[in-house]
């Protein structure tokens, strides 16, 4: 998808995509991670979610990625946050309290802005890239990250002919595929959530799987 999809997405009020309230995969796995106290997590595509919140409440520094202007403001009003905002190369980065969101484009990041990240959460990023895209971000990623680098995955899985995205279907293989060479993958938890999903069922999909992966990079 193009910068000005979710740009018009976001302007439009279009987001289907946003949780009211924290995901509750990341409640239950989140910990399992062990990771290291104030551990910064990288979270693309974050829009203006509240897992960014329950993150930094647990002490996590927190570096959301978001390309919509629109999306990042709302999320700092919303929260009743007032941010310092800086110029960071191609971003503008919003920053209070442990959580800073670097407004731009996540194929525009580098290494070196992600070199303290030991965590990656992605709720929403690789389900919401079409196939050639969804490439191009797991190898950017695998480019990015440090070996020892741990994180969940949360993706969708339904008949793509039956429906178009975003978000997209990423099967098991797929997943294991974009990801294994350089990351482990363990799923810790799959649902079939078709009954809560009534755009779906409206446009005759038969299945809706939730999948959690743990990740860790080797």
């Amino acid at each position: 998808m193009e910068p000005k999809f979710w740009r018009e997405r976001w302007a439009r009020n279009q987001i289907g995509f946003h949780l009211p309230g924290v995901n509750p995969y990341l409640q239950r796995h989140w910990p399992g991670l062990a990771l290291a106290d104030g551990a910064k997590v990288l979270v693309p595509l974050c829009g203006k979610s509240l897992d960014l919140m329950w993150l930094a409440s647990h002490g996590y520094h927190v570096m959301g990625v978001e390309l919509s202007e629109r999306a990042v403001g709302a999320f700092f009003g919303e929260q009743g946050l007032t941010p310092q905002v800086s110029q960071r190369g191609a971003f503008k980065v919003y920053h209070a309290g442990l959580i800073e969101v670097w407004c731009g484009d996540v194929f525009a990041l580098d290494a070196g802005a992600v070199a303290d990240c030991s965590a990656l959460y992605d709720r929403a990023a690789l389900i919401a890239l079409p196939p050639l895209m969804r490439a191009q971000y797991a190898e950017h990623l695998n480019t990015l990250l440090a070996p020892g680098c741990k994180g969940l995955l949360i993706t969708l899985d339904y008949d793509q002919a039956l429906k178009a995205g975003p978000p997209f279907a990423v099967t098991d293989a797929e997943a294991r595929l974009l990801l294994g060479p350089h990351w482990a993958l363990e799923i810790l938890e799959e649902q079939d959530i078709l009954g809560e999903s009534r755009k779906f069922v409206q446009d005759g999909v038969t299945r809706l799987e939730e999948r959690v992966y743990r990740l860790a990079k080797a």
